[in-house]
């Protein structure tokens, strides 16, 4: 049988595995990327996760997320979580559009689906609940980067540039909001200093348009502006400023649990390109990271996970089987991880990272 997922792990959580296994009560933070649709081949993980591992943990679990990473877990919380997640799962795959679609049908697209799966009542029932603690990420706009008209463009361009300079450089465009669930004192972000950081606390008034604004891609959905409780402004895709995370997670209290759909690590959106600038796992000693193996990815169609190319690239009905089928093989990483937990075979398949 072929291994779907490789795991890795910091010096901490790779000793903590050898020793003692892995339980959910070890998990003190979980982590969920942006990526748009390549998220798809993590659902089977997610279902296990939600429904199963952490079901009955015995102390809070702090989530992070960024984009479509934050909207994974606004599943958990909620009355039936893997329901949640299937209902996530099914209407994000099934999206369609028109032919040349806009940025205001794309905007309106997603609200409509952030109403059926993060209702009024689901915000009560995530804020009226502390076993699952959110904190997602969103990039407050400064300066062009905060308009709608071409000056936009103008402003991700100078970005990209300064970007390419020096990370930190990205604070003269962008200041990182975490918004967090009212029970948490986000204390695991303290040294978070690369950029100016400002904390939020969660509530009904603002739940839904801080999560729309963490998925709001620049220039492919509108901004969100003046989300009640933060700081006055345009807000953007938490992965501007946090794409798959260069964060110091030392201070979490717990390992960190991270399962991604790429092997690689890409620090912000605009690093993408910037393939000398990758998270080494210099600061993530208790971090486990889990990604589709190259076997994995090899039996996907077209050999590769979904993404948001195949909007343009694929008749509706064609991309929607395909990711159909997407998710249906990432079934098989979560069987093989909760195998792997729960039989004891784990501390045989992780590898130790060594930056």
């Amino acid at each position: 049988m072929s291994d779907w997922i490789d795991i890795k792990a910091g010096a901490q959580a790779y000793q903590h595995i050898q020793e003692k296994q892995l339980t959910a009560d070890d998990i003190g933070l979980l982590l969920g990327a942006s990526g748009g649709p390549k998220w798809f081949v993590l659902q089977g993980i997610d279902r296990w996760m939600f429904g199963d591992f952490f079901k009955n943990n015995n102390r809070p679990l702090n989530t992070l997320g960024t984009s479509a990473g934050a909207w994974r877990f606004a599943a958990l919380g909620q009355q039936d979580p893997v329901a949640a997640s299937d209902l996530f799962c099914q209407l994000y795959s099934t999206q369609t559009y028109s032919e040349k679609p806009d940025r205001a049908e794309i905007t309106s697209e997603a609200k409509i689906l952030l109403d059926k799966y993060i209702s009024d009542k689901a915000v009560e029932e995530i804020l009226g609940q502390s076993a699952f603690r959110h904190h997602f990420i969103v990039a407050r706009c400064r300066g062009w980067t905060a308009s709608e008209s071409r000056r936009q463009l103008v402003g991700l361009l100078n970005s990209a540039v300064a970007n390419g300079i020096s990370r930190r450089w990205l604070g003269r465009f962008y200041e990182r909001v975490i918004f967090h669930h009212p029970d948490s004192d986000a204390a695991f972000t303290k040294d978070w200093n690369d950029l100016l950081t400002t904390r939020v606390a969660l509530s009904q008034e603002n739940f839904q348009p801080a999560i729309l604004a963490t998925g709001s891609i620049p220039l492919v959905l509108d901004g969100v502006k003046d989300i009640p409780g933060a700081p006055k402004g345009i807000y953007r895709d938490g992965g501007v400023t946090d794409y798959h995370f260069d964060l110091d997670f030392s201070n979490v209290d717990g390992l960190v649990l991270y399962p991604h759909f790429n092997r690689d690590v890409i620090p912000g959106w605009f690093d993408k390109r910037l393939t000398w600038r990758r998270t080494t796992g210099k600061k993530w000693p208790n971090v486990i990271f889990i990604s589709p193996s190259e076997a994995f990815i090899k039996s996907l169609p077209y050999g590769k996970i979904p993404d948001r190319t195949d909007f343009a690239n694929l008749d509706a009905e064609t991309r929607m089987n395909y990711w159909r089928k997407a998710i249906d093989a990432g079934r098989r990483m979560g069987d093989q991880l909760q195998d792997w937990v729960e039989n004891g075979t784990l501390r045989e398949k992780v590898k130790l990272w060594t930056p």
